[in-house]
């Protein structure tokens, strides 16, 4: 099985809200101190910027082969157990889907975009 990377947008600011560190920062120290508890394959990496500035605090799971999901609207105090649950049902779908059935309800109403797997072709060089 695939290792599953969960992506977290560290600049996400909740609205009104200038105080540092930032929400996105938060969520990602909270989902650290939670994956410690587990022994799961998932990886955890802060990024920049996820461009959902709208839907804060952001996330995505992504793994080779897998199609990759991003969700917004997570708090950073209360979404860590439901991101990394929302993990494990990704890392045990074969190609990523989580039927909807599955999925936590913050799952289903915070999915931003759904991006297929990357398929590896020959470089424009090439042909």
């Amino acid at each position: 099985m695939a290792e599953t990377t969960i992506y977290v947008c560290t600049t996400c600011r909740l609205p009104d809200d200038m105080s540092e560190p930032r929400a996105g920062a938060k969520l990602l120290a909270a989902l650290e101190n939670s994956l410690k508890k587990t022994n799961d394959s998932i990886r955890l990496e802060g990024v920049e910027c996820l461009s959902v500035c709208k839907r804060p605090c952001t996330v995505a799971f992504s793994a080779p082969g897998k199609w990759t999901y991003v969700y917004g609207d997570f708090s950073n105090e209360t979404a860590p157990e439901t991101i990394l649950a929302g993990a494990a049902l990704y890392s045990a779908a074969e190609d990523g889907l989580i039927p909807w059935k599955m999925r936590p309800d913050a799952l289903k109403k915070g999915v931003i975009a759904r991006l297929p797997p990357s398929l590896t072709s020959p470089s424009r060089s090439e042909k």
